[in-house]
Parts: C-alpha cells; structure tokens; sequence
C-alpha cells in the first residue's frame, strides 16, 4: 500500500521540490546550522540524514578519521567534524562539493573535501569509520542531481560499491550503510554477498511511516 501511494504522489512531490529547491534553503539538525544548494540531495523530505546523525553520535568520534561516501550537503560530515572527528567528504556532484565546504564554513569545523566516483579518487588510508547514504532507486541518472537518487537500472552502483571497498576495510574499519523499506534490500543484500560481504542490522526507525534501516557491513 505504502508503495502504491508514493507512486502516485512522486511526480507531484519532484515538481514541488524541483521549485521550492531551486534556491537555497536552510536545513537545522542536531546543532548544525546547514544550507541545502540547489542540485544537491535535499534531507527536508527524507529522515535517512537524521538517522545517521542520531546514530552516529553513539560512538566516540573524538580523534577519529572519518568517510562520508557521497556527503551531499555535508551536513552529516560538519556534525561528525563537531564531535571530533577527522572528516573527509566526498561526492560526485561538484555542487555538493561546494555544499560541504560551505556547511563545514558555517559551523565553525574543518572538513576535508574531495571529488571523487565512489572511491575512484580517494586515497587508501585507514578510516575509523565510513558512513553511507547511498541512491537505491534502479534508474539510470541523466543529470548530476540525480545520482543522489538513482542507482542505475542494474543496481550498478551497488555493484561497484561492494566491490571497490574491500581495500578501505582495514583494521576496525565500521561501514555502516542506511536503506529504506522503499528499496530493494533483498537485491541488495544479495549484490554484497556476491562480494563477500553481509549487511548486519544495527539500528532501525520508523519516522512518518517509512522504516529506515542502518546496516554494518561485514565480511562474510
């Protein structure tokens, strides 16, 4: 039923969203005094940016290195950066590049940034923590935008992930992941068992009728 629903109200919702995001908007959570960019994946209308916060501030982040994979606003990245971590941002999405930095800007935090395809750019050091709010839709993106959204028609994106994180899993590495019941998870759990991997169950929520997901990724 849920399903059927947002089908129907979709269209309207990206038409509202592509006006009202057109321009700059604020974004508050948790302290972080944040600004959305147009073209950058907007957290107002989905809770997978807050759950994230809510759950990572469990762990002590006090001198760790710290991976946000696809940051967005790099919201998540100022607030990790609050409490003390070594932060490094990364987004295909040049716009979202230009949100991080002038997020961590406004909150007073230093956040390194950098453009980058999944890992394709990030160098191989030691991450204490790798955090994960990836596009789960299976289309095929057309703009830049729409990578925040759209895992490609195969689930490519997933493909890739899987694969190209192995060498970033050192030590004590956590990589933790959040899906939403509107996704695939079966697919997607299955993409990572096909590299070795599993995706343990850590935390959930359900906000506004949609139950959210945070998995730990695990070798098999």
């Amino acid at each position: 039923m849920r399903r059927a629903i947002i089908r129907i109200v979709a269209p309207f919702l990206q038409r509202f969203s592509k006006v009202y995001f057109s321009k700059p908007r604020k974004y508050n959570h948790k302290g972080i005094n944040g600004i959305v960019l147009p073209n950058v994946f907007q957290p107002h209308f989905t809770w997978s940016t807050a759950l994230l916060m809510e759950y990572i501030e469990q762990h002590d982040l006090k001198d760790k290195n710290a991976l946000e994979l696809g940051c967005g606003t790099g919201i998540l990245s100022a607030y990790m950066a609050k409490k003390g971590a070594n932060v490094l941002a990364t987004d295909i999405n040049p716009s979202a590049i230009e949100n991080a930095q002038l997020n961590a800007k406004r909150n007073g935090v230093e956040v390194n940034t950098l453009l980058s395809d999944l890992f394709t750019n990030i160098p191989k050091i030691s991450f204490d923590f790798i955090l994960i709010n990836p596009p789960y839709y299976p289309k095929n993106p057309v703009n830049m935008a729409e990578n925040a959204w759209y895992c490609g028609a195969e689930f490519e994106y997933f493909k890739r992930l899987f694969k190209e994180v192995s060498p970033y899993f050192i030590n004590e590495t956590s990589v933790f992941i959040i899906l939403s019941e509107d996704c695939d998870i079966t697919q997607i759990k299955g993409l990572a068992e096909k590299q070795g991997w599993t995706l343990r169950e850590v935390y959930k929520k359900r906000k506004m009728g949609e139950q959210n997901f945070i998995y730990r990724l695990e070798c098999i």
